[in-house]
């Protein structure tokens, strides 16, 4: 039993399952900020280079041009890349004289769908972890927190006279093993319900973005058939 009434006091009078038990919740703990700040300043700079590719986008007089400016740079992001696997399918289409314009609309839609599928592995990344975290560290807690308890209650079969002062202690230890199991799991499940959030309406956002731009290719092959 400790005289230290701290975390780190109960941490090493703790038997060595509950310090595992304790070892393991605190990288994950570690582990769920570094993932919470990295997670944030990326969504926010994606956000960040949506908005600026939409204004781009909106005021562009020449898609062409703007393929031109996107299609050279090597770190494409979000939209960018989006806009440029469609109209790089678009330009291929168009050098082939007999495809007729369903099959260009369909093959921009697919590198367009392609595109997107993609950057949903990337702005999901790790939130995967964030899930498991939240769900499954209280129970890791718990685990300690039973095995501590059990354990200070074996230690009465030894004495003769069992009271509370004797147990108390080990119960303590025992206890701290479910407080660092919430302590790792409520950041993560707020985390995670968050950036799934800002996931979904980035998603969205590049959804309106593939059909606004169908939309003006199905006008812009209309037109030139009419012609």
């Amino acid at each position: 039993m400790t005289g230290d009434p701290s975390i780190i006091g109960y941490f090493f009078s703790a038997s060595p399952i509950v310090k595992f038990v304790m070892f393991i919740l605190l990288c994950a703990s570690l582990s769920t900020w570094v993932l919470i700040f990295q997670r944030g300043f990326f969504l926010r700079w994606i956000v960040k280079n949506l908005k600026s590719f939409e204004t781009r986008f909106n005021s562009a007089g020449n898609l062409t041009d703007l393929y031109n400016e996107f299609a050279g740079k090597e770190d494409l992001e979000g939209m960018e890349t989006i806009f440029v696997a469609g109209y790089r399918e678009l330009i291929r289409l168009r050098q082939h004289s007999e495809a007729q314009a369903a099959e260009v609309m369909n093959g921009v839609e697919r590198a367009m769908r392609l595109a997107i599928s993609r950057i949903e592995e990337s702005l999901e990344n790790h939130l995967s972890f964030l899930a498991t975290v939240g769900s499954t560290s209280p129970y890791i807690g718990l685990f300690g927190t039973v095995w501590g308890i059990m354990t200070a209650f074996q230690s009465l079969g030894h004495v003769e006279q069992a009271t509370i002062a004797m147990v108390a202690p080990g119960i303590s230890e025992a206890l701290v093993a479910t407080a660092m199991g919430l302590f790792a799991a409520i950041p993560a499940v707020i985390a995670y319900n968050r950036y799934a959030n800002s996931v979904d309406r980035v998603l969205g956002r590049y959804e309106a973005f593939r059909e606004e731009f169908l939309s003006l290719l199905f006008r812009q092959l209309n037109q030139r058939r009419e012609d």
